[in-house]
């Protein structure tokens, strides 16, 4: 086991130097870069000079766009991060690190809820169509899981703050906290954001619900399908029994290394669903951060994500290992 996890450490230093690199070199190369879009309006009123932006770009560290200038930068930036500087975010003005740390929380928070919420719906209502296959219930979690497929996060969040907030006016359609009297209590607080948050994460499980609905479904059906719980079934065991301590056992096997995958989503924010109710999460201020070229901070969340998709990778392995003894990792 122990060889195994050094081995997959190895595995993932290389991934995510060529990752770093990757996404280094992405952001260099974009169209425009961060002082040309800061000074703009400086520039096109005759304030400022080609040679004052080039100035600009020096102090910013992204003057040359050569690319051994921009393998330079790289190699700067690889440097600081090993002494463990993310650097300072050329839009909010302060370290790249602070700005993860303070932001995720609210981030975290909604998608965790959202991740709770659609294992509850999506498993228990997966196995149940599986065991009604063809039923009623079958095709209505089919017909709302293509709904949900197919519909854009930014339509349907537009059309639910139209009818929720515009049309019926029972939900707040942005932010977090309402207008409160200054000595309101915490509770007070709490159940406002709460309140404003049952849209956005309501969202969220609508859209995603469908895909571990499906994917329980399909497992469930399998496991039906197989030998011994036919055999279970032939000893006179109820169905009951059959489906909840046999079947559905043995479904939660690959569901198991499904979910330990989520883990990069759970810190990531949701950049759309943020957007469109002005959270202030870490998903809107990366989107913030994207399209102003602001490269310490779209490198450190991109970096951030990219170790915890490496540790719900391996952890996804690991998982699997202890949910079907059957499987035993030696190498």
């Amino acid at each position: 086991m122990v060889k195994y996890i050094l081995k997959r450490i190895g595995l993932a230093i290389i991934v995510l130097f060529g990752v770093s690199v990757l996404i280094y070199f992405l952001v260099r190369l974009m169209p425009t870069n961060f002082v040309e879009q800061k000074f703009a309006t400086q520039f096109n009123m005759g304030l400022l000079s080609e040679e004052d932006l080039e100035r600009l770009e020096t102090i910013y560290g992204i003057g040359d766009d050569s690319f051994l200038g921009i393998l330079q930068g790289y190699f700067l930036w690889i440097w600081d991060i090993l002494r463990g500087d993310l650097g300072i975010s050329f839009v909010y003005e302060a370290p790249v690190g602070q700005i993860i740390v303070e932001h995720m929380g609210i981030s975290f928070g909604i998608a965790f809820t959202a991740f709770i919420l659609e294992i509850l719906i999506a498993i228990p209502l997966g196995v149940k169509a599986a065991t009604k296959q063809y039923g009623v219930l079958d095709y209505a979690s089919n017909v709302l899981t293509m709904i949900g497929n197919a519909l854009p996060t930014f339509f349907f969040a537009a059309l639910c703050i139209q009818f929720f907030s515009v049309t019926l006016d029972i939900l707040p359609v942005q932010g977090l906290v309402g207008t409160l009297p200054i000595d309101a209590s915490g509770w007070t607080r709490f159940w406002d954001m709460v309140w404003h948050l049952i849209m956005p994460i309501g969202i969220m499980v609508f859209l995603s619900v469908g895909s571990l609905m499906r994917y329980t479904r399909t497992n469930t059906l399998e496991v039906l399908n197989a030998d011994y719980i036919r055999t279970a079934r032939a000893k006179g065991l109820s169905e009951h029994k059959v489906i909840y301590k046999h079947a559905f056992r043995n479904t939660l096997i690959p569901l198991v290394t499904l979910l330990a995958g989520t883990l990069p989503g759970l810190f990531s924010g949701a950049m759309i669903t943020e957007q469109m109710f002005s959270i202030d999460g870490i998903g809107l201020m990366a989107y913030n951060a994207l399209k102003s070229g602001d490269i310490p901070f779209v490198m450190g969340y991109n970096m951030f994500l990219a170790i915890l998709t490496v540790l719900g990778m391996l952890l996804a392995d690991l998982m699997y290992a202890v949910v079907d003894p059957r499987v035993k990792i030696n190498k």
